[in-house]
């Protein structure tokens, strides 16, 4: 069975994967992030059919202490944040985290 990506986060930051043809989304604008982003996180976490969930590293903030720890520990679906905070590094954590081994580890023998 093949999963999809979801989105998480404001209109404007789900409208470039919705274009690029995402089409599991949740929008939270931003002023309802207090109230609203702990569920639609937990939505696409939750849902089998996705195997990845996008969120901006900027809204990570807004989530309670439970859920965060669900966003920052989940495997599968594994969450990938980008945004003002994450850099490369980070990234190749959420990566390895994911699949188990990193991918962009230099084999020094070669």
């Amino acid at each position: 069975m093949s999963q999809e990506i979801a989105v998480v986060g404001s209109p404007e930051f789900t409208t470039g994967f919705r274009l690029a043809g995402v089409s599991r989304f949740e929008n939270v604008p931003d002023d309802e992030k207090d109230d609203r982003l702990d569920d639609a996180a937990t939505t696409a976490l939750e849902d089998e059919g996705v195997g990845i969930v996008i969120m901006h590293d900027d809204d990570l903030e807004y989530l309670s202490r439970n859920v965060r720890q669900e966003v920052e520990t989940s495997v599968e679906p594994v969450v990938v944040t980008i945004g003002s905070g994450t850099g490369g590094g980070g990234l190749r954590d959420q990566i390895k985290r994911a699949i188990g081994i990193d991918l962009m580890d230099e084999d020094e023998d070669s």
